[in-house]
């Protein structure tokens, strides 16, 4: 009965509780480029449309037009070494741009497409 138990509880674990996979650059790369469907003025909406394609340059928020400092971590070396800042930014961005907050592969694939810029 204790095995039977175990065995049922282990089931029902990995089934809710996945093992993430290593964080991939190209997926990272599939989900920066991919375009969203956003509410009005801005419709579709990728990371591209305010921080641009060449994310060795500053980009330009297509709302606030605030400028948005390089992304590329070879031209903005501390550009992700404060964790609560990005933590911060994948929350707000991910909301605005996909309309949901990003799950934690999401997150790592991102990270590893920008840090190997």
């Amino acid at each position: 009965m204790k095995k039977l138990l175990l065995i049922l509880l282990l089931t029902l674990f990995s089934a809710t509780h996945s093992i993430a996979q290593a964080a991939d650059i190209e997926r990272g790369k599939q989900l920066w480029q991919q375009s969203y469907q956003g509410k009005a003025p801005y419709q579709q909406r990728s990371c591209e449309s305010c921080h641009g394609r060449n994310l060795t340059k500053a980009g330009k928020h297509v709302k606030t037009n605030k400028v948005i400092k390089a992304m590329a971590l070879s031209v903005n070396p501390t550009r992700y070494s404060d964790s609560k800042k990005v933590k911060k930014w994948f929350y707000r961005n991910c909301k605005w741009t996909m309309g949901r907050v990003c799950n934690a592969q999401e997150q790592a694939d991102i990270l590893a497409y920008l840090k190997s810029l």
